[in-house]
C-alpha cells in the first residue's frame, strides 16, 4: 500500500530580487505512513509553512519529488493538482476560510459538490454525519458570524474530511481561538485519528498540539530534524517576509482553485448556494489581496 506522503531531497529556493536568495527548504526527506498524526514545529521562517504548501500542492519545488498516495505530483499542472488536492488533501486553516454567507453544513456540502461523486441526498446526509461527528449536530444551519472561533474550526475540519482525503493538513488549527477550545480541538484531531486512522499533518508552535500527536519533527533551517531547534537564534527579516508571503499566497492559491471549482459545477448547484458562495469567496480574495499588497508596501518602505 502506498504512503500518503512521501518526499524525496525536497528543495526550494525564493529570489527575491537584489540579489537575496531565500533557501526556504534545503534538501527534506519525510515518510508519513497511514495513520500517522505528525506535528511540524519551529520557529517563524524555519521553512513550515512552505513544506506544507509543498505537500499540499500549492508551490512546486526548486528541485526533489514529493508524491501523495504514491502519485507523483512534482511537475503536474495546475488542473491536476487542483484534482489531487480536491481528491486527496484536506485543509484547515488558521482562520477558518469558510464560506461566510453560507451556513454550517452549506460550507461543508461544498466541496462534495465539486467532486461530483454523491448524489445531493448522499451529500447532504454526509455533511450532516460530519457535522455531528464534530459535535456540531445543533448549529447545521448557523453561518460562520453566528459561530465561535473554535465551533468555527470544527466546520472546518468537518469540510476537510468530506471527501475521504487520504491526509489532512492542519496549519496552526488552534492559533486563532482561546486556549480552552484550542484544547478541544486538539483533542478532536487526536479522536479522529486513532478512532477514524485519520493521517494528520500539523504546523504548529502549540507544545499541546505535539505531545497530542504520535511524532514530532522540527524546521531547523530549511531541514527536518528530530531534536528541536536553537529558539535563541532567530531567522533574518527576508526570511520572515518570505516566510509570510508564501503562506498568504498559499491560501491565494487555495481561494482561486475553489473559485474555479465552483465556477465548474455552478450548473449542477443550486442558484441561491451557487452566488452565496461565489460572493463569499470573491470577499475572502479581495481581502487576501489587500493584505497582500499592504504587505508589499510595507515591505518596499523597510528597504
Amino acid at each position: 500500500m502506498s504512503r500518503p506522503v512521501e518526499l524525496h531531497d525536497v528543495r526550494k529556493v525564493y529570489y527575491m530580487g537584489e540579489g537575496v536568495k531565500v533557501e526556504a527548504l534545503r534538501g527534506v526527506n519525510l515518510t508519513v505512513e497511514r495513520g500517522d498524526f505528525l506535528s511540524i514545529m519551529g520557529p517563524s521562517g524555519s521553512g513550515k509553512t512552505t513544506l506544507l504548501n509543498m505537500i499540499g500542492g500549492l508551490d512546486h519545488p526548486t528541485s526533489g519529488r514529493v508524491l501523495i498516495d504514491g502519485i507523483d505530483i512534482t511537475n503536474m499542472s495546475e488542473g491536476e493538482l487542483a484534482r489531487i488536492r480536491r481528491e486527496k488533501i484536506g485543509f484547515v486553516f488558521q482562520f477558518f476560510n469558510l464560506v461566510p454567507l453560507l451556513t454550517a453544513l452549506e460550507n461543508v456540502e461544498l466541496p462534495m459538490v465539486f467532486a461530483g461523486k454523491l448524489t445531493s441526498r448522499e451529500i447532504r446526509e454526509r455533511a450532516i454525519e460530519l457535522l455531528r461527528l464534530v459535535g456540531l449536530g445543533h448549529r447545521l444551519h448557523h453561518r460562520p458570524a453566528e459561530l465561535s472561533g473554535g465551533e468555527q474550526q470544527r466546520v472546518a475540519i468537518a469540510r476537510a474530511l468530506a471527501n475521504e482525503p487520504s491526509i489532512i493538513l492542519a496549519d496552526e488549527p488552534t492559533g486563532n481561538i482561546d486556549q480552552a477550545t484550542g484544547r478541544r480541538i486538539i483533542q478532536l484531531m487526536r479522536d479522529l485519528n486513532e478512532t477514524l486512522g485519520q493521517t494528520i499533518i500539523v504546523v504548529t508552535h502549540d507544545p499541546v498540539v505535539a505531545r497530542a500527536s504520535k511524532r514530532t519533527l522540527y524546521m531547523v533551517d530549511g531541514l527536518l530534524s528530530v531534536n528541536p531547534p536553537d529558539l535563541e537564534a532567530a531567522p533574518s527579516p527576508e526570511i520572515l517576509r518570505e516566510e509570510r508571503r508564501q503562506l498568504l499566497l498559499a491560501e491565494l492559491g487555495w481561494l482561486r482553485t475553489s473559485i474555479a471549482s465552483l465556477e465548474r459545477e455552478r450548473d449542477r448547484m443550486d442558484r441561491k448556494t451557487y452566488l452565496q458562495a461565489k460572493i463569499g469567496y470573491l470577499k475572502q480574495l479581495e481581502k487576501l489581496r489587500r493584505i497582500i499588497q499592504e504587505d508589499y508596501m510595507r515591505g518596499g518602505r523597510e528597504r
